[in-house]
């Protein structure tokens, strides 16, 4: 319960922040004083609970629990406050001194309580400190900073069933073959998979290598489409529209006549595969299937001749150096006072690859003391002397139970995605903020707090990162199945989201307004569950918000909701007397050019909404968003933001960072009411004076369909990333963007400049890292490796006119990979020119990433 309330009580602290923010039309009447009062005692047990959170007692246990109920009920009556002011302030002007005496009493009544709760935790510590002659240590994490192993899968012990697998795949048998990999869950199956997977020799044998992760819960359908679209097979637009029977005849005549690999990782059932076997043809040119699955039957079914690939545990050697890899990020110990209790650490593993990679993750954020790793050997011994057969779990949960409590509900919060999910960093942290489980620290925004968050929990290898963007951030991320099963198991424990407190609902198919969604008035398929709704599960498909009388009465706690999806803007007006923080409406039908307008003139309601997604949506207007001080994040890809009234008491958004328009007024006024903007984004153009380079804290620019010229906007000098899209500048222009961005690490230009010749200059460009350029007219690009000293990575697309790749660009030492898309002959060419050039000199680190255009495109690597 310690994690319900430090989460409750961070989340009232942002609450008391939101409602003394001061409002231009629609000032709340209230005791500041009292409000702040109120705040210092919520942030001191904040602080308590932070101290003491490795060791509460069943009396703190009790107490916490309590604080938990206090610090909801504070936020409803705090809520419920603020929004009958706002709605009496939008109708007239009166009542405000009764309003504020009303305010004044409930909130006194919460610091009653508070105070009686924090009086009995005082007592309670005073008397555990007074018993104990030496009070326990505190085995919290260690703030040391340890060299993460997440961008590697570490093969330990594997080595000789790496070659194993990957002579199977690569033998020289026509023969259509599946080999099935089978062990328990955390054992290595997958990462065996991706090392093979990712194999030079599978690389050059296999025309097409597919990964599909299966699981229990599947959608044929939903896998072929995302591949065929991330492959560029067909269209997003055209995909959603075709069955499974036209995507699965689309599949099948990929892979006809092609030697491919296809990876079916976690296969629970014979059924799932049959549901995909129908739609891979059995070619008679080496076509391979890998198959990892945890049950025997299956593996023996799919088997050829019975034959199949057993995991098995690490030896208690390899489990060592496993540990050490993870604890040390060396193949041996440092500290040879640490390696016996390490050995016993790593034999009382029992081999389990999972269970040492996360106790390695945990012991890496230590100090390394003989104290701390007795402490946790002394842990993993009687979870095995137990003889409970969870004691992986239990092992496991060592590394949950010495997180500091402030990354707990975060790692908890995962629970709610689906098994083997591939999880958006960036929504990640939305939700995150959206719960109110973060704060900002040493100076940080609550985004720039949410990813340290992300990273120390990747770091301690409670988090997988799936995907890097192309400038080496996390960009999609998940977690194992068993930890997964470890977040259901402690956040029951912990009460961590306590029904009837709704957190979410995603909202897909409008209905009649006078169907309710809970009792299902429409049918029985309209029915849903109530706990589905309570406690916020992945898989709740509410079909309309309505809800009739009785229900409402009934559940009054739907008004507590934190993060709607709506793919209708008819049912916007049902969320109003919400508190909302997370807001994500787009229509279904987004190619339609029937689309409704959204109304905003009741969002000022939404008091603590932080993310609006307004999507494609059109709206009457955006001015309402001039009076969310909270707001965080804007996006409306057709809509325009107005210029705010001008006047002394204006609202200034601090925590505005993230703006996408169309339509972006860039005057003074906007400047100074949205002084923190990091990223903007305007589809359209820049309207009014150019002030960007005002915007002193602006790091990531996009920028579409613009007419005016390059020297007219003013970038500011704190931009890392720029994206310009249709754009009608020339190739001479270029240096003012090389000359004025000292600090620019990316750079996308996508048909954004005009004729047949670029030729860089010395000295601009000099931390660019990625370079992404679409354009059919250049024809020679002029340009040597002292032009991008520090570049990483270069993408070419549609470079149908570009002669060639200059030999010297190899020369970069930097460089990492090339890929080109749909480019000419020409080109490629000179791509293996370098590639065969550096080759010649001793670099065997560059990669060159190919798309050719056939029928199909077919992606493959030259080496």
């Amino acid at each position: 319960m310690a994690v319900a309330a430090y989460a409750s009580l961070v989340s009232l602290t942002d609450v008391l922040d939101s409602v003394q923010l001061p409002r231009r039309r629609h000032r709340l009447h209230l005791d500041k004083e009292q409000i702040q009062s109120l705040q210092q005692k919520v942030l001191f047990l904040q602080h308590f609970l932070e101290l003491h959170s490795q060791r509460i007692s069943p009396e703190m246990e009790d107490l916490a629990r309590q604080l938990a109920v206090v610090a909801d009920e504070a936020d409803d009556i705090i809520d419920y406050h603020v929004v009958n002011q706002l709605l009496e302030k939008s109708r007239d002007n009166t009542h405000h001194m009764a309003a504020l005496s009303s305010f004044r009493q409930d909130i006194d009544k919460i610091i009653k309580n508070i105070d009686s709760i924090t009086e009995k935790l005082m007592m309670v510590q005073e008397e555990r400190v007074a018993i104990q002659e030496h009070p326990p240590t505190i085995f919290a994490s260690m703030g040391t900073t340890a060299p993460s192993s997440s961008d590697k899968n570490t093969m330990v012990g594997f080595d000789e069933r790496l070659f194993q697998v990957v002579d199977e795949l690569t033998r020289d048998e026509s023969d259509f073959q599946i080999l099935p990999i089978v062990g328990m869950g955390g054992i290595g199956k997958t990462t065996l998979a991706q090392n093979a997977f990712h194999h030079r020799l599978i690389v050059d044998r296999f025309d097409i290598c597919i990964w599909f992760t299966i699981s229990q819960q599947y959608s044929v359908r939903e896998l072929l489409l995302k591949y065929l679209i991330n492959a560029k097979i067909i269209e997003a637009r055209v995909g959603g529209e075709l069955d499974l029977a036209k995507l699965g005849e689309c599949f099948h005549k990929l892979l006809f006549r092609k030697r491919y690999l296809i990876v079916m990782d976690d296969l629970w059932s014979i059924k799932a595969w049959e549901d995909f076997n129908r739609y891979f043809p059995v070619n008679s040119n080496g076509s391979r299937i890998l198959v990892t699955t945890r049950l025997l039957d299956v593996a023996r079914s799919l088997g050829f001749d019975n034959h199949y690939f057993t995991m098995t545990f690490l030896d208690n050697d390899e489990s060592w150096d496993l540990l050490c890899e993870k604890a040390f990020a060396r193949k041996s110990c440092p500290y040879p006072e640490l390696e016996e209790i390490g050995r016993n650490i790593a034999r009382y593993c029992f081999g389990l690859p999972l269970a040492i990679v996360v106790i390695g993750g945990l012991l890496a954020k230590s100090n390394h003391t003989r104290e701390y790793w007795d402490f946790v050997e002394k842990n993993v011994t009687s979870f095995v002397n137990s003889g409970d057969d969870d004691h992986c779990l239990k092992i496991l949960s060592l590394s949950y139970h010495s997180l500091p409590i402030h990354l707990k509900p975060c790692f908890l919060y995962m629970r709610v995605f689906p098994e083997d999910d591939w999880i958006e960093a960036s929504k990640l942290i939305k939700l995150w903020i959206g719960e109110g489980f973060l704060k900002p620290v040493g100076g940080k925004s609550m985004k720039g707090a949410a990813e340290e968050y992300l990273k120390d929990l990747v770091d301690r290898n409670l988090i997988l990162i799936r995907k890097w963007t192309r400038s080496g951030k996390i960009k999609e991320c998940g977690i194992h199945d068993i930890l997964r099963e470890l977040c259901f198991r402690e956040s029951k424990r912990e009460h961590l989201i306590r029904v009837p407190k709704a957190q979410k609902i995603h909202i897909s198919i409008p209905i009649s307004d006078d169907t309710c969604f809970l009792c299902g008035h429409g049918g029985e398929s309209n029915k849903i569950h109530l706990q589905e709704v309570c406690v916020g599960s992945q898989s709740t498909k509410v079909v309309n918000p309505s809800v009739c009388e009785a229900c409402s009465n009934m559940y009054q706690n739907l008004n507590k909701l934190r993060w709607v999806s709506i793919h209708d803007q008819s049912c916007v007006r049902y969320l109003l007397h919400t508190k909302l923080r997370y807001l994500d409406v787009e229509r279904g039908d987004r190619f339609s050019m029937n689309r409704s307008v959204i109304i905003l003139d009741k969002f000022f309601l939404l008091w603590n909404l932080q993310i609006l997604d307004l999507n494609s949506m059109e709206t009457t207007s955006l001015s309402e968003v001039w009076e969310m001080p909270k707001l965080r994040h804007l996006c409306n890809y057709t809509g325009s933001l107005p210029d705010p009234v001008k006047g002394q008491d204006s609202t200034i958004l601090q925590n505005l960072s993230t703006v996408w328009i169309q339509k972006f007024c860039c005057s003074e006024e906007v400047v100074k009411r949205i002084p923190n903007l990091k990223k903007l984004c305007s589809s359209g153009w820049l309207s009014g004076d150019y002030c960007l380079a005002q915007f002193n804290k602006l790091e990531s620019l996009h920028l579409g369909f613009g007419k005016s010229g390059l020297e007219d906007i003013g970038f500011p000098t704190s931009l890392t990333k720029l994206s310009l899209v249709f754009c009608t500048f020339h190739w001479e222009k270029m240096t003012i963007i090389g000359s004025s961005l000292p600090n620019l690490e990316v750079l996308k230009l996508h048909s954004a400049f005009e004729g047949a010749e670029w030729s860089p200059i010395e000295g601009e460009f000099l931390r660019l890292k990625v370079l992404v350029i679409f354009s059919e007219e250049l024809e020679h690009w002029g340009a040597e490796d002292i032009h991008f000293p520090n570049l990483h990575a270069l993408y070419l697309h549609h470079m149908k006119n570009l002669e060639e790749i200059p030999l010297s660009i190899g020369d970069i030492n930097t460089l990492q990979s090339i890929y080109l898309d749909k480019c000419r002959v020409s080109t490629i060419n000179s791509a293996m020119e370098i590639l065969k050039d550096q080759k010649e000199k001793g670099n065997e680190s560059l990669q060159i990433y190919v798309n050719v255009v056939n029928e199909e495109p077919v992606y493959f690597r030259l080496r």
